[in-house]
């Protein structure tokens, strides 16, 4: 399994274990927009867009832009690489705890 297919999945557990949580895996087609964050979630009533990558993995200038949109926007928006997983999670716990 590629190294970015096997952090979707760890994620998409963990987010799955996550109480008050609500997300989808978003399947980019000929049609659809581009740049769109791989994971849509919902957290607590918190927007979150999650573009995964593999540890040698690099955002296209496009997918930079909407993260920062989103965070522009008061959402939550990550370019997550597996070495900041942790932080990640620790952020989804202080939603539900805040």
């Amino acid at each position: 399994m590629a190294a970015e297919k096997k952090f979707e999945n760890e994620i998409k557990k963990f987010l799955s274990d996550l109480p008050h949580t609500w997300f989808f895996k978003y399947w980019a087609g000929p049609y659809s927009k581009s740049g769109i964050p791989d994971i849509i979630a919902c957290v607590d009533g918190h927007f979150v867009g999650i573009e995964v990558k593999a540890p040698n993995g690099k955002p296209s200038e496009l997918q930079k832009r909407n993260v920062r949109l989103i965070q522009e926007c008061r959402g939550l928006g990550y370019i997550l690489y597996p070495k900041d997983f942790e932080q990640f999670k620790k952020d989804m716990w202080e939603l539900l705890n805040g």
